[in-house]
């Protein structure tokens, strides 16, 4: 496995795991620039997008549990006023990214995530309910169900769901069913001007002072269904073995999630919380969660083929799409 070489310059970690055995590990980079604080393998890296798939583990576990079903729809479950938005829209739509319901974060409109706080103050966002003001007036996109779109609120009202059934906030739920049980002691989500040990920082570049600065008024001051958790490398390879193991979920439902339900343009494929790449070489699909934000850069997947993981976080937002199709070569 000596084979496996980040591009010179990368900053992050990685770990490849095969059968639960670590076979590559790899830390690089500064986890407080000023201060040269390395990076090492307790390192704690937010993963924007990536904690989707938390959530959605969440909410099938409540579905299992009877408190919840996948036809559900939001007019039943959450006794806010939803203005224009269809209160027939589904769990499952919200799931699969097919509700149509206004995205806070649209990227047809904006190019860059931290655009959002320019008239809106990231410091006030440290629970879901306060992303409401930025997406709640606003029109459908279009009719629930009818296609496929990439949709950070339709996360945000999940995890208002998760908190309107249990009464406890997203992340203590999270903690108490996901996190504690699978042993995952370093991950949770923390807010920026209250971080714990061995959490790294963010740098985003920027050109016109050719210096780096961090990202703390570019994103959310504490994560929410969206996304924003810190983990640890290690901490994602306990959750794919919890999960593959159906020590959060049933089998059925396991496989539930796994399974294709939705397709964006370019040919991605969309389970429950969690990407899909479908190989047609292979018999059986990749699975894989991502995240990106200004200075942060997350993906993590696992090949059934060959029982084998790869989890690569940046933050300093470096590219870890093309490193890990460089990995994908050297190992298979």
């Amino acid at each position: 496995m000596d084979k496996v070489i980040l591009s010179e310059g990368f900053r992050g970690n990685l770990l490849i795991t095969q059968y639960g055995k670590v076979i590559v590990e790899s830390e690089q980079g500064y986890a407080d620039l000023p201060n040269k604080r390395l990076n090492h393998k307790n390192t704690r890296f937010a993963s924007a997008s990536a904690g989707k798939v938390f959530v959605a583990v969440a909410i099938q576990m409540l579905i299992e549990k009877n408190m919840l079903d996948f036809s559900d729809t939001l007019g039943q479950l959450l006794p806010i006023d939803l203005h224009q938005i269809d209160p027939e829209v589904t769990i499952e739509q919200l799931l699969t990214h097919t509700s149509g319901i206004p995205d806070y974060f649209d990227e047809q409109v904006m190019d860059e995530y931290e655009q959002l706080w320019k008239d809106f103050p990231n410091y006030k966002i440290r629970k879901n309910s306060d992303l409401l003001p930025l997406f709640i007036d606003k029109p459908m996109q279009y009719p629930k169900g009818t296609k496929f779109s990439y949709n950070n609120s339709g996360y945000v009202i999940l995890a208002l769901i998760i908190e309107q059934l249990t009464q406890k906030p997203f992340d203590t739920y999270l903690n108490e069913v996901i996190f504690s049980p699978c042993h995952m002691d370093s991950t949770g989500y923390f807010e920026l001007d209250r971080l714990p040990s061995d959490c790294a920082n963010n740098y985003i570049f920027c050109e016109s002072t050719n210096s780096y600065r961090t990202n703390i008024y570019s994103v959310d001051a504490k994560g929410t269904g969206a996304g924003g958790a810190f983990i640890t490398t290690e901490d994602v390879s306990k959750f794919w073995d919890a999960l593959l193991h159906h020590r959060l979920l049933s089998k059925e439902m396991t496989e539930q999630m796994f399974r294709i339900h939705s397709e964006d343009n370019d040919g991605s494929y969309y389970g429950y919380g969690i990407w899909i790449h479908k190989d047609n070489n292979t018999l059986e699909n990749i699975l894989y969660f991502q995240g990106q934000d200004p200075g942060v850069s997350f993906i993590s997947e696992f090949n059934p083929m060959n029982n084998i993981q790869i989890t690569l976080v940046s933050n300093f937002g470096d590219n870890v799409w093309r490193e890990i199709k460089k990995i994908r070569n050297s190992l298979y």
